[in-house]
């Protein structure tokens, strides 16, 4: 006997995958209503939103290396995924190499915005206001904000353009891995050593 599928199961599938309505109908009919099940189905067709991904645990994933100019410079990075299959993806392994190489090349301070110190900001923030006394509050606001973006495009991993295509961000790039897996993709840490520093 076959389950009834209501819409409220549709919305909560629709909610937890981004798929569309009638994806999440057909899967819960396939599945016979059970939610999870239908989760799963809905990521082996790759019908599940990369946006709807950030929420979900990455546990699994790996720790990578790569050492550059001739000993000088090197990077350990933290990267997770959801599953073992995943990491062990040629796509996430080439994503792991890739922003070994980025970080390498650009030295980032963090991963995301959280971790650059609040005090930089703030002194950052009064500098950049100084310099522009006598001009209305307004156009100061963006001014500032603006200025501030830059710095964290040169401070922020996920911020900055990345080395083999600046045309996106590094953020943008762990995206697009996403929507490839079908999971969710997170840097957890990374550390890059440079001799004598």
């Amino acid at each position: 006997m076959s389950a009834t599928i209501t819409t409220e199961m549709v919305s909560a599938l629709r909610g937890k995958t981004g798929a569309g309505i009638l994806s999440c109908k057909k899967a819960l009919v396939e599945t016979n209503g059970d939610i999870e099940a239908a989760v799963t189905l809905l990521r082996k067709k790759g019908e599940v939103d990369a946006g709807t991904k950030s929420d979900r645990v990455a546990k699994e994933g790996l720790i990578d290396s790569y050492i550059h100019l001739g000993g000088k410079v090197g990077v350990i990075i933290e990267i997770n995924c959801e599953t073992d299959f995943v990491a062990k993806n040629d796509d996430f392994k080439q994503l792991s190499r890739d922003l070994c190489l980025h970080i390498a090349a650009t030295n980032p301070v963090c991963v995301g915005r959280d971790g650059v110190p609040a005090e930089l900001i703030q002194k950052e923030r009064e500098i950049a206001t100084a310099s522009l006394v006598g001009k209305p509050a307004n156009i100061i606001d963006k001014i500032v904000e603006g200025k501030l973006g830059k710095i964290y495009a040169e401070m922020v991993l996920l911020e900055q353009p990345f080395v083999k295509d600046d045309s996106r961000t590094v953020e943008q790039v762990i995206k697009a891995v996403i929507a490839k897996t079908g999971e969710n993709i997170v840097v957890r840490r990374f550390v890059r050593y440079a001799l004598g520093s």
